[in-house]
């Protein structure tokens, strides 16, 4: 069954007390529900199903509700007479249901859809608003008096007339919706014989072979077949709408769009071969013909076309042409120089690394030449190399393949290059016709064998050395080595590093040892080893595995060092660096390290662990009434009851500030047993931390908000598992405080993505991927007036994202500020261009400044230092500011306004009648235009609420002598509808949508 939404909710009918605000939605939800059933006619039954747990829900919701003001208003005039308010609730709809004895059903139901419509827009938004008001007053630290004072300031005045306003237009919006829906229908079963005859043109022409498309004047699709939507990979509803020119591959564009419009011009078909856009992104070769056809109505004349698919043919075409250039490209990939000679010696063509070797800026230096005198010609030590006796002139002299392991090779410049070359003839129709040679420079393998000889003095460093094979017997020590052990080489040689062994480390520890460094490669650490004469001492070892070209261990080298004077000063350092000084437990720095260890662990033995990240809900507000100094009591007093809760092997942290993380470990293998276990340790914490605190002089209360993450193998990445715990704590905070919960997946999923999609919104910004277009205003004599920028990202991969979709992310992330100043740069740079053209030098241009953007502190330099810097004539400029941002810092508003006014910007006021701004601010507002909301331009025809809002509107404006415009006007009935009215300036697809610079100034020449 469709769905109608009688009572449409937004973000105006929430209170700010999440509880509250989504049990209202629910009731919203149910009410819409109802009012579907009876606008589509659905069975009485089944309507008094709905209305009976429409009834039900609202007692409990009252239940809920009532509990969250008594906590804050027990025993207050207020609470009681909203009591009384619900009570009248269920009285009335059982009074109303009732009449159904007397009355037709669907009428009784429609009267009970008005009241609960409107006695719901009235129960939020006046009665529950008010006392969420004082809650949220009281919450903050205000008493009940001064919250209820506070309250009442904000609900007088011109917020209590827009509620009235609303209440009256949700009061008609119910049966309005309902009688328009039944005359829908009709027109549906009207749309249906429509639709038969249609399908019988379907039929005729998808038997042909071709792909078929339609389009109008201007070139949007208004019918394809399903041939060619198997060309396209495209749905008729996908095409239909869009400019037939949009899937043309970029290079063809151009000269197709031309060839297009001079057949239009000269009323002729046309023909042509082109590349076209797949919907699975590649490009097909299609034959294309055109042919204009005029209808008797006029708006339906167009072109009719056809396409077939020669991608084949034009495959076979393209690839010859590909054959050469890919043996180009092989050669010239090749990290190898490589050449050709003649039988003679001399250059028949040379790659690209050969040019970057030898230092030669294009190939024309070196064909033809002889090779051998223009590369060749010296020995390593500078004296001459005869060609006769050139190696490489076997391979075609004597049909020999040749290898040259160590040579040199002269460079342009006249400087040596070491090289390493191949050398093998050329046959042509079983004739020695030359040879081929490649080579590789291998100055890099010549300045290793000298590292090697000097790592071979640096072995007999101050450091102790061994080197062992792969089966750890010692081959090599250093003199150092003999001086920290007291072992000579005859004594170390041939044995194991066992020979050190002091005991004091378990066979644990040196499995560990070397699973890290099988699998890393190497290892660092401390170790006790015990010297020749017994003694035992500290040292610091590292320990790399050496491998051959195929990743195989060949042999491990040890350095170490003896750090007897040294640990003492380390245990002190070790417990300042891993311990918090605060409280004593372990640090960030201390638990990374332990979770590693937990993960390890876990991936051994299946057992599962799990993180719970502690956050103190309310701790700030502590610190700032009362002391860091008494801070620092709760969290130490926080740290005790923590590790009271938990077992002596698990590990509690701090991690600075009031955020602690418990590390639980060896849990049961199984998910639901281990995730019963944390839960239980979870309460546990919750309970504790709940109880009453003794501050000094201060008892206090706090509670935790606690978020869990289980883990069970080495997969997991420390800071990946952290994250995910704090998630799961701050869906705890979004949800209330004082709670328990576990990561949901899903969670970390809408966090990648919207992560990718502002990773990709601030690459848009670095590469300026932004568009803007362009929407025209016009007078009621339908003279252009100007027009209002509208932002536009054509995504590289994703196609035009919506500004709805990134707009709200930019302003959470403060992008809204370099995208906002793009975007006034750009306007003021297509101004200027403008003010050169006698058609566009007195339009003007609308852009919208965000709040964010708008309360920057040097928001006014930088306008005027942008109409400046572009030499814009400022009073072509009008910046378009949303109702909603009067709401705060109102003084700090108008006095920017005002500094920018002096300069000649204008000020248009948007949305006007949504933001339930306060109208004593509109005397005091710089203005110059208010703009007309399109929700009251929509329904202008046929709803008298919306009639007289507009008339208000209007008539408010020439009381503050303020211009006034209404955007979306899409029919001739709403504008003159609004002219009627007294609006005399328009804005609305009735005369353009959005669309790019190049279009837009095509229009402005059409209207002129």
């Amino acid at each position: 069954m469709s769905s109608i939404d009688i009572f449409p909710w937004n973000d105006n009918f929430n209170t700010g007390i999440p509880k509250i605000d989504e049990q209202h939605k629910k009731l919203a939800q149910l009410l819409n529900l109802l009012a579907s059933h009876v606008a589509f006619q659905s069975n009485i039954p089944a309507l008094n199903v709905i209305f009976d747990e429409l009834a039900e829900y609202a007692v409990y919701h009252f239940n809920s509700e009532e509990k969250i003001w008594d906590e804050y208003l027990a025993n207050d005039p207020i609470e009681s007479a909203h009591h009384q308010f619900h009570n009248s609730f269920l009285t009335e709809v059982l009074k109303l249901k009732a009449e159904e004895n007397t009355k037709p059903a669907n009428k009784v139901i429609e009267e009970v859809l008005a009241f609960l419509t409107r006695w719901l827009a009235a129960h939020i938004l006046e009665s529950d608003r008010y006392m969420a008001t004082i809650v949220q007053a009281m919450q903050s630290g205000m008493l009940l008096d001064a919250a209820k004072k506070y309250a009442a300031e904000k609900m007088r005045g011109a917020t209590k007339a827009l509620i009235d306003i609303i209440l009256s237009i949700y009061e008609s919006l119910s049966t309005n919706t309902l009688h328009l829906m039944r005359e829908l229908a009709e027109q549906k079963r009207m749309a249906l014989l429509l639709d038969d005859q249609e399908r019988h043109f379907e039929t005729l022409i998808s038997i042909t072979p071709v792909g078929v498309f339609e389009t109008n004047k201007l070139g949007k699709y208004t019918y394809v077949n399903a041939q060619w939507s198997e060309i396209t990979g495209l749905t008729s509803d996908l095409a239909t709408g869009s400019d037939w020119t949009q899937s043309l591959h970029p290079e063809d564009k151009d000269h197709v769009y031309a060839e297009w419009t001079n057949a239009i011009a000269e009323n002729r078909s046309f023909q042509l071969e082109y590349r076209i856009l797949h919907a699975n992104g590649e490009y097909v070769w299609v034959f294309g013909q055109s042919v204009a056809y005029k209808s008797k109505l006029k708006d339906r004349s167009g072109y009719i076309s056809t396409i077939t698919d020669i991608t084949k043919r034009k495959q076979t075409e393209l690839a010859l042409q590909a054959s050469h250039q890919q043996i180009n490209t092989l050669l010239n990939s090749m990290a190898e120089g490589a050449y050709g000679i003649d039988a003679h010696g001399y250059c028949t063509f040379v790659n690209q690394s050969f040019l970057n070797i030898l230092g030669y800026t294009s190939s024309e230096e070196v064909i033809g030449k002889h090779i051998h005198e223009l590369i060749h010609h010296s020995h390593p030590d500078g004296s001459h190399y005869p060609a006769s006796e050139c190696l490489a002139y076997k391979a075609y002299r004597h049909n020999e393949n040749i290898h040259v392991a160590d040579e040199v090779f002269w460079r342009k410049d006249g400087t040596s290059v070491f090289v390493e070359y191949w050398s093998q003839p050329i046959f042509k129709h079983d004739i020695l016709t030359g040879a081929i040679a490649t080579f590789i420079d291998i100055t890099e393998r010549k300045q290793a064998e000298h590292q090697q000889r000097v790592a071979a003095t640096a072995f007999e460093s101050q450091e102790g050395m061994m080197v062992t094979d792969a089966n750890n017997v010692i081959l090599r020590v250093n003199r150092a080595f003999t001086r920290i052990t007291g072992y000579e080489a005859e004594d170390a040689v041939g044995q194991t590093p066992r020979l050190l062994s002091s005991g004091h480390q378990d066979k644990l520890f040196y499995k560990s040892m070397w699973e890290h460094i099988n699998n890393a490669g190497e290892w660092e650490g401390e170790i006790w080893n015990r010297r020749k004469n017994g003694e035992v001492y500290p040292e610091h070892l590292t320990i790399t595995a050496v491998k051959d070209t195929n990743g195989i261990v060949t042999n491990y080298v040890a350095t170490l060092a003896d750090i007897t004077l040294s640990k003492a000063a380390s245990d002190e350092i070790k417990t300042l660096a891993f311990y918090d000084p605060l409280t004593r437990l372990p640090n960030r720095r201390l638990l990374v390290d332990r979770l590693r260890q937990a993960l390890a662990s876990s991936a051994r033995s299946g057992q599962k662990g799990a993180l719970l990240f502690i956050d103190l809900d309310h701790f700030k507000t502590l610190n700032d009434t009362l002391g860091h100094d008494v801070g620092d009591q709760l969290l130490k007093q926080v740290a005790d009851r923590l590790t009271a809760c938990v077992r002596e092997d698990d590990t509690v942290a701090r991690l600075g500030g009031d955020e602690f993380v418990v590390l639980l470990e060896g849990l049961n293998k199984g998910e639901i047993e281990a995730a019963a276990h944390t839960e239980a340790i979870g309460e546990k914490i919750l309970h504790s931390l709940s109880q009453t605190y003794r501050l000094g002089t201060y008892e206090h209360h706090s509670t935790p908000s606690i978020g869990v993450t289980l883990f069970d193998d080495h997969q997991f990445e420390v800071e990946t598992l952290l994250k995910q715990a704090d998630i799961a704590m701050y869906e705890v905070k979004s949800s209330g405080r004082n709670a328990l919960r576990f990561f949901d997946p899903k969670m970390q999923e809408a966090i990648a993505i919207r992560v990718d999609l502002e990773q990709d919104l601030r690459k848009a910004i670095e590469l300026k991927q932004f568009q803007l277009y362009y929407q025209i205003q016009v007078n009621s004599a339908g003279k252009t007036l100007g027009a209002e920028v509208l932002i536009r990202w054509p995504h590289p991969k994703r196609g035009m994202i919506s500004p709805s979709s990134f707009i709200p992310l930019a302003e959470e992330t403060g992008l809204i500020l370099p995208i906002g100043q793009w975007v006034l740069d750009a306007a003021c740079a297509q101004l200027k261009l403008w003010q050169e053209n006698a058609i566009t030098r007195d339009l003007t241009l609308s852009v919208n400044v965000s709040a964010k953007q708008f309360l920057q502190k040097d928001f006014v330099e930088q306008v005027q230092m942008t109409v400046q810097r572009h030499n814009t004539d400022p009073t072509r400029l009008k910046l378009e500011l949303t109702e909603s941002m009067l709401i705060n810092k109102v003084s700090e508003i108008i006095a920017k306004m005002n500094a920018l006014g002096e300069i000649g910007i204008k000020f248009s006021l948007d949305d006007f009648g949504t933001g339930y701004s306060s109208l004593q601010y509109l005397k005091q507002l710089p203005l110059y235009q208010l703009k007309i909301d399109q929700s009251f331009v929509r329904d202008i025809t046929n709803d008298v609420q919306d009639q007289a809002i507009v008339r208000t509107i209007i008539a408010m404006a020439n009381n503050l002598n303020l211009s006034v415009i209404a955007e979306g006007v899409e029919t001739e009935t709403q504008r003159r509808h609004l002219l009627n009215a007294g609006c005399t300036h328009y804005q609305g697809y009735l005369f353009s949508k959005p669309i790019p610079i190049h279009e837009f100034e095509q229009l402005l020449i059409k209207n002129e």
